[in-house]
């Protein structure tokens, strides 16, 4: 990922954020039970999708089901790195192979099913996934694309972004740019991860542009997929409170990895471990997703 173009200034009073949810927890069979179930995509959602690059769907998951998440997330959290965290980063990568509501979610023929269709493939592979949480006082994300990161010779990649609270946009919600605001000068942006010049090259095209990206804030239980060709940032925290998020990566069946994987694709024999540059991106690590998974178990 590039870096920010500066540290975020931190306001005189610093808002205290979403309260924390008092919502009963569901139980995990439930939480499994509704991630099973499909849900129903309008067509304006995949027009958004082809037209913006990304796409905001509301109440794909329960209050209830949200409450159990969230907990479980703090439990690996607070496990892997303990208290104490505020203006860090923090991430926690592959949980789905080790925590089985985790993996309940990343592997959920409801995600799964949602990521095909907003790629318009038949079926999908998981990449790898995600626990990203953004502490108090944690700077901004800088600008960036994904498909700079991922190996593949598809374009046909895309990323959930499931928070695990409201999220104002004191929080550090997610930024995205439309697909018809993204200009010529804006591409051609030499790429620059030793330095923010990247970062606040994008930020004063915009600016020049006069180009507002989307920022608006997240209510519970909804969840945004981008595509990999999406410009995306997310504001500093300045809340009291960590923001907290499940994302998982999904790419169609069928693509290979390219020829000459960079350095910008970091370490990404550790997510498609044994699979070798030219090949189809095909590992015990990247299983089906969804309806497909389960039509392929049943064989």
């Amino acid at each position: 990922m590039t870096l920010a173009s500066r540290p975020s200034s931190e306001p005189a009073e610093v808002p205290l954020g979403p309260e924390p949810s008092h919502e009963i927890e569901a139980p995990e069979y439930e939480v499994h039970a509704s991630l099973a179930e499909p849900y129903e995509l309008t067509e304006e959602d995949l027009s958004f999708f082809r037209r913006n690059g990304y796409v905001r769907l509301r109440n794909m998951l329960s209050p209830s089901v949200i409450a159990t998440l969230s907990r479980r997330v703090d439990e690996l959290l607070d496990a892997a790195h303990g208290s104490g965290n505020d203006g860090r980063f923090l991430a926690l990568e592959q949980v789905w192979l080790t925590d089985p509501l985790v993996r309940g979610v990343t592997l959920s023929r409801r995600f799964g099913d949602v990521a095909a269709r907003l790629l318009d493939v038949e079926s999908v592979r998981l990449y790898h996934d995600n626990i990203l949480s953004k502490e108090s006082g944690c700077g901004r994300t800088p600008w960036h694309r994904d498909d700079h990161h991922y190996p593949l010779d598809s374009p046909a990649v895309c990323t959930s972004w499931l928070p695990l609270q409201r999220i104002p946009v004191a929080m550090g919600t997610l930024t995205c740019l439309s697909r018809t605001s993204v200009s010529d000068s804006l591409l051609r942006i030499p790429l620059s991860v030793e330095n923010s010049s990247y970062d606040r090259e994008v930020e004063d095209e915009l600016r020049k542009d006069g180009v507002i990206p989307d920022s608006s804030p997240f209510e519970a239980g909804e969840v945004s997929f981008h595509a990999a060709d999406c410009f995306h940032t997310a504001g500093p925290n300045r809340t009291g409170f960590p923001r907290r998020v499940l994302s998982s990566t999904y790419y169609a069946n069928g693509a290979n990895v390219i020829e000459n994987p960079t350095v910008l694709s970091g370490a990404w024999q550790d997510f498609l471990p044994g699979v070798a540059p030219g090949s189809p991106a095909v590992s015990e690590l990247n299983p089906l997703v969804g309806s497909a998974a389960y039509s392929s178990s049943a064989r």
